[in-house]
């Protein structure tokens, strides 16, 4: 449950360890079928969210779905309410990262954000296709100098799916400050308020994809994954 969930993040806070937090959607385990590598760093994760109405649906029903930017703002109150501190890492664009952080700053006035950042071009990150650990890409860069230097306790890093988690996974242990490191793909689109989010019906009935859909029309061929081919290899498994 949400509570639950929040409850073990707290629990991470406290600890001595590292943890990823994953939001794992039906298109996030479409792409880990033909990518060994995410299918490893997505099943490190030490708390796996269920981000999809048809993830939801696969396991039927036995885990309330939570989306990514609904968690955002969990931490971020426990954030507030425990005085740790924040830090916001991609969207490869100034303004939409700004505006994430100032609407989370309105949202929770004494939250500390301890900074944010833009991040490196998404090519630079990897490239495509997604390398096997430690093959190409960044390993950090100066991102990793710039957290170091301000020493956040939960970092967001929105690189876009299976870069991000990549990302995290070979990082984390180079800042040890980080006690929770979360992908949040899009999430910072929608907290900027520069992209809309689906009405409140449409998220409770499992229709933001095709409210998606319809802003996005170019993000046809990942709905497909995420619905049909999805639905395939469910119905595979089981049969």
């Amino acid at each position: 449950s949400l509570e639950e969930a929040r409850q073990k993040a707290a629990d991470f806070l406290l600890g001595a360890r590292q943890n990823l937090i994953f939001t794992p959607n039906p298109e996030m385990l479409v792409k880990a079928q033909n990518d060994p590598y995410f299918k490893e760093v997505l099943n490190r994760g030490e708390l796996n969210l269920c981000d999809g109405v048809g993830l939801w649906l696969a396991m039927g029903g036995r885990s309330p779905r939570i989306t990514g930017v609904d968690f955002i703002t969990e931490l971020c109150g426990l954030a507030e309410q425990k005085k740790y501190s924040i830090y916001l890492l991609g969207s490869q664009s100034d303004e939409v990262v700004k505006k994430a952080a100032e609407n989370l700053e309105k949202k929770f006035p004494s939250l500390r954000i301890a900074g944010y950042d833009k991040g490196p071009e998404i090519e630079e990150i990897y490239p495509t296709p997604c390398p096997s650990p430690n093959r190409g890409g960044i390993k950090g860069g100066v991102e990793v100098e710039k957290i170091n230097l301000v020493k956040p306790d939960v970092l967001f890093v929105a690189f876009g799916m299976g870069k991000q988690e990549k990302w995290l996974a070979e990082n984390l242990s180079k800042m040890p400050s980080v006690k929770i490191g979360m992908g949040v793909g899009g999430a910072f689109d929608y907290l900027s308020g520069l992209t809309p989010r689906a009405p409140r019906l449409m998220r409770e009935l499992g229709l933001e994809w095709l409210y998606r859909v319809w802003k996005q029309p170019r993000r046809i061929g990942r709905i497909f994954n995420a619905t049909m081919r999805f639905t395939y290899l469910v119905l595979k498994e089981k049969i």
